[in-house]
């Protein structure tokens, strides 16, 4: 199978993953909206992401929302990678019809198209993501394995961020989530990409089509936008380090997540464009390591040689979770994967991109402010 369509393939893990589907010689199509959220306001000149890909692909402008935006680019395609989606756990708390509209919406056009039209697919693979477990997998000395409901807002205005069971006398210990553990997104974001991995697994199992869902991890690297300031932390404190602004840390610094290297992520979605099992299959994708934030913002300032102020300030977004890392197990012993590179190695790579990238304008604090207005920040 050699025909791909790439939906959202002008975007980060899209645009890395077309160029690598190229050089390995498969025709790539991709459909995208190019946002100005992250694009900018004329993507041939503000979006390196658009303009890498830009005459090595076939590329259709459309919107997944579109019935004959999908048609004119669906018909003989063999691979389908549905990377299409509005990301941003906090945005979308507010923005809930759009996540719902784009996330949903879209994969359930893209669904009823190839359930009821001519198409040539072949197979499915969908972006699903660590936001669905909502907090992850715990240990606890009274009970065993727990997988603790969303944090009370009566222990988060106390300071109060680390997870306990059945009281505070019963502290949990982290342990890595597997594929198996509970479903239970706090945010909207993370159940519109519930919505999404599940519709697409039910629908292509119907028509004995075999599908994936990969549930990436945090995913950062070369070609992350640095115009969205609604998504990526690592981009973000990127942006307000080079402009010698402040750092707010949310909580206590010491929330932590699975970040993966963009290589890592488009090597394991080839894996499973490229295994031919039938049916249907869930991964995680991530490094499998926690990294706390304070330890991302210190990270950042060594490789910039630059400091600026670290303020941590207690305060926290609703949504948001406490931990998350990814058992690994399961992608390796039925893909192969196995993550190349730890977090230093990666992060090294991806600020020696963003140094050779134009100074970009922090707009961080408004859509600090946009969540304070909506009484999501805390």
């Amino acid at each position: 199978m050699k025909k791909v369509l790439i939906t959202g393939g002008a975007g980060f893990i899209g645009s890395n993953l077309a160029l690598k589907l190229v050089s390995k010689e498969y025709e790539v199509s991709v459909l995208d909206n190019l946002s100005v959220q992250i694009h900018g306001k004329d993507p041939a000149l503000t979006s390196p992401l658009f303009q890498s890909i830009s005459g090595k692909v076939n590329f259709f402008k459309g919107d997944v929302r579109n019935y004959d935006d999908w048609m004119q680019c669906i018909s003989n395609q063999e691979v389908i990678v549905h990377l299409a989606a509005e990301t941003g756990t906090g945005q979308s708390m507010y923005e809930i019809k759009r996540y719902t509209d784009v996330n949903v919406g879209g994969t359930a056009l893209m669904l009823d198209i190839i359930t009821n039209q001519p198409t040539s697919v072949k197979k499915v693979i969908v972006a699903s993501s660590r936001s669905i477990y909502g907090e992850g997998k715990y240990w606890s000395e009274k009970t065993g394995v727990v997988y603790p409901k969303a944090r009370e807002q009566e222990y988060l205005d106390k300071g109060i961020f680390e997870l306990f069971g059945e009281d505070e006398a019963d502290p949990l210990q982290l342990l890595p989530t597997d594929e198996t553990s509970k479903i239970h997104p706090s945010s909207i974001y993370g159940i519109t990409k519930q919505n999404q991995e599940q519709m697409v697994l039910v629908a292509c199992a119907a028509k004995n089509i075999p599908a994936v869902a990969f549930r990436y991890q945090n995913v950062y690297g070369p070609g992350q936008s640095l115009k969205n300031p609604y998504t990526g932390i690592l981009s973000i404190f990127s942006t307000q380090i080079r402009n010698g602004l402040p750092i707010n840390i949310f909580e206590d610094g010491k929330e932590s997540r699975d970040f993966v290297f963009i290589d890592d992520v488009t090597d394991a979605t080839i894996a499973g464009i490229e295994n031919d099992s039938n049916g249907t299959a869930v991964y995680n994708v991530g490094s499998g390591m926690p990294t706390t934030v304070l330890e991302v913002a210190n990270e950042l300032m060594k490789n910039y040689n630059k400091q600026v102020p670290l303020t941590v300030t207690g305060n926290y977004r609703i949504g948001d979770i406490r931990h998350n890392y990814a058992d690994l197990s399961l992608i390796q012993k039925e893909l192969g994967f196995q993550p190349k590179y730890s977090f230093n190695e990666g992060l090294k790579h991806f600020c020696e991109w963003v140094m050779k990238q134009p100074s970009e304008t922090s707009n961080y604090n408004h859509s600090l402010d946009e969540m304070k207005s909506k009484g999501l920040l805390k």
